[in-house]
């Protein structure tokens, strides 16, 4: 009879030890690799994140929305017409405006306007604000003093006030002067917001390291405090982004901000105002878009905030 088969042991003559089997020890992953991690499992990121890729795929490509001219108008035909609901995305679905205009036409191409405000002026606001904010931060002392200073100068003037001053200095009010506008009057959160976490960073143990191994100024900043620096000014800007285009639409409203024959949602909401009792569809829609986007960009915030803070996961 065959013998019985025994487990081979390193006791065992002749015998060869059979592979234990080890748990496979995964890489770390970084800080960003664990945002994203939780980010694509966040229902708040994903709904944010495709209303926002749809209000860009708008902004850019408004053509593939519709092909009415949004600065046509036919006042014999169309004169405050009111919106066909059943019509979806035909050049009548949201009515048209008191000079025969389509409103969906409209609501499409203004989205290029705002957008492309709101994200120049926010990648402005951050470049400045982070750059100041870091150097603040990191050298401390009287360039930390007047910096800080200067910064607390221009946060206390009112922001839709001081655009409105800045605004009213130029005698055409393009899409570059509104953005220059607000970006003059927007850093300041951001500077702060950069400033607290390099103050804290500066202090760790690989910065130090790095100082004491003669790396440059310049390599410290790079290298080793923006990369770590940088996710709470992320946060910031992305749900500030959203505030920007509230804030355009809110100097357009006021007539301060864009002006015909530029079309963006502000312009349209300040048109029609006058007819909220007799067509209240003409103000209400572009309002809606309005709101849509800030809180699309909100929620985007607030997703990656709660990806990004230890202390909320």
């Amino acid at each position: 009879m065959p013998e019985t088969l025994k487990e081979a042991t390193p006791d065992t003559p002749g015998a060869v030890a059979a592979p234990v089997a080890t748990a496979a020890v995964g890489k770390p992953r970084s800080l960003w690799s664990d945002a994203w991690h939780d980010l694509r499992r966040s229902p708040l990121f994903v709904v944010s994140a495709i209303l926002i890729i749809f209000l860009l795929v708008m902004a850019i490509a408004p053509g593939l929305f519709t092909g009415a001219d949004p600065r046509y108008a036919d006042l014999a035909h169309h004169y405050l017409q009111k919106p066909k609901w059943g019509n979806f995305f035909q050049e009548d679905w949201f009515g048209y405006d008191i000079q025969g205009r389509s409103i969906y036409a409209r609501v499409v191409y203004g989205a290029r306007a705002s957008i492309t405000v709101a994200v120049v002026v926010t990648v402005l606001v951050t470049i400045l604000g982070t750059v100041v904010g870091m150097l603040a931060g990191y050298f401390g002392g009287w360039i930390d003093t007047i910096l800080s200073r200067v910064t607390d100068i221009f946060f206390g003037v009112p922001f839709i006030l001081g655009a409105m001053v800045v605004l009213t200095s130029f005698e055409e009010r393009k899409i570059w002067v509104v953005i220059l506008a607000l970006a003059f009057l927007g850093w300041t959160s951001i500077a702060r917001v950069a400033r607290g976490s390099v103050l804290t960073i500066k202090q760790a143990d690989y910065v130090m390291a790095a100082k004491a191994l003669g790396a440059s100024t310049t390599r410290i900043l790079l290298r080793h405090i923006l990369p770590n620096a940088i996710a709470p000014v992320i946060v910031v800007a992305t749900i500030a982004l959203g505030g920007y285009i509230s804030a355009e639409a809110t100097l357009s409203f006021l007539g301060i901000g864009l002006a015909e024959p530029t079309v963006s949602w502000g312009v349209d909401i300040s048109s029609g105002q006058e007819q909220l009792r007799n067509a209240a569809f003409v103000l209400i829609i572009p309002s809606v878009m309005v709101s849509i986007t800030v809180l699309a960009f909100i929620m985007l915030g607030d997703a990656v905030r709660n990806a990004l803070d230890p202390k909320l996961r």
